[in-house]
């Protein structure tokens, strides 16, 4: 059966909050881990390093794999801006683990992506921690289909506090740059959700004209001018959200009588041009896509992520890994613990850890997606139990 712990500790001597967490994370397993997760907060990187390495030493896993970060999660709780050490440790029967560094290398005129292991039938889903600041992630992952098709890849951006400062750790090893994971496959019982935590404003529009990332027109008006107009047939307190940071919301599934929570892989508006009536979105968009204003707040977070865990259809849970944005916690949230307390409540005394990420990495309608303020949340249940 699949066995999972976690473990947290915070404190400033990093080195010594590894080993306990680790502790705490390997307390319920009944062999050395099959995979050990480790998420570091520390202001010195080089203590980040340290405290890595000790945790994966003292671990014995089979795979293990981690990441630097301004707050990590563990024990039902989140902890930001603080030193910390969150530790998830799985028994996982039979399961095939092959773990990876990824690189890139410059030939000719672009970058090519090298160490990704080679595809199997059996693949399950993929774990990607990646430093922002020297790996091209939204490009590798939005054009992951085509590499490796069929494969789920859930996860987060690193981060150190600065460029330079990021660490990311696999099977001993600490590195500055690039990406680090692993592919489960085999008989391995996973399931994946990401909550957007963005609430549908206005009607759906269909996209009359458009350009890469310009939509000139929606329903055949000037885009620009529709947007005012959504916006100024708003509750004032819902103009507020809109401009605090409006978001466009693009339908994945185009044949749906309504779309609401869930239905849209959510982008930010980024810009608009008077002149021509156009906005910007931070994403490609076609002719004919249905799309949906959004705004995101406390509340949608909350309801988004409610509704996803109570129709998650993977029973029991027995652990789960949470990348949850560093936009959520307190800077959106009374606290921290919002996130993992929630997990806590659907999933019972399953043990969850993660990080609060720079950007999120998580499969929304069957396509893996680069995303910001997410909830990005991998879960096992007992080996053979499900997909």
């Amino acid at each position: 059966m699949t066995r999972v712990g976690d473990g947290l500790a915070v404190g400033a001597d990093l080195a010594a909050a590894a080993e306990s967490a680790v502790e705490q994370a390997i307390a319920p397993l009944s062999r050395r881990p099959d995979l050990l997760c480790l998420f570091v907060s520390g202001l010195d990187p080089n203590e980040v390093e340290e405290a890595a390495r000790r945790a994966m030493r003292g671990a014995g896993a089979r795979v293990a794999v981690g990441c630097s970060a301004t707050g990590v999660i563990g024990g039902g709780r989140g902890v930001e801006d603080e030193q910390a050490v969150s530790a998830w440790a799985a028994e996982l029967p039979g399961a095939r683990l092959e773990p990876f560094r990824l690189e890139t290398l410059r030939a000719e005129d672009r970058l090519v992506v090298v160490g990704m292991p080679e595809t199997r039938d059996d693949d399950v889903v993929g774990v990607l921690l990646a430093d922002p600041y020297s790996f091209p992630v939204d490009a590798f992952v939005e054009r992951s289909a085509e590499a490796l098709p069929g494969l789920p890849l859930i996860g987060g951006m690193a981060d150190g506090g600065g460029r330079g400062a990021t660490r990311l750790f696999v099977d001993g090893q600490v590195h500055d740059s690039g990406a680090v994971g692993v592919v489960l496959g085999g008989p391995v019982s996973a399931a994946t959700v990401v909550s957007q935590g963005a609430r549908p404003i206005g009607p759906d529009m269909v996209v009359t004209r458009a350009d890469d990332n310009l939509v000139y027109e929606l329903a055949g008006t000037p885009a620009l001018d529709k947007l005012e107009q959504i916006v100024l047939g708003l509750p004032e307190e819902e103009q507020e959200l809109a401009g605090r940071g409006l978001l466009i919301g693009l339908a994945m599934d185009e044949y749906a009588d309504e779309h609401e929570y869930g239905d849209f892989l959510v982008r930010g508006v980024v810009g608009a041009d008077t002149d021509s009536g156009a906005i910007a979105i931070g994403d490609v968009v076609e002719v004919g896509r249905t799309v949906r204003f959004q705004v995101r707040d406390a509340g949608a977070a909350d309801q988004d992520l409610a509704d996803l865990l109570e129709r998650f259809d993977l029973h029991p849970v027995e652990g789960a890994l949470l990348f949850s944005c560093n936009g959520r916690g307190r800077a959106m949230f009374p606290d921290s613990d919002h996130d993992a307390k929630m997990l806590t409540r659907a999933f019972g005394s399953a043990g969850v850890s993660g990080f609060f990420a720079a950007g999120e990495i998580g499969p929304v309608a069957g396509r893996n997606h680069v995303h910001g303020f997410t909830a990005s949340i991998l879960a096992f249940g007992p080996s053979g139990a499900g997909d």
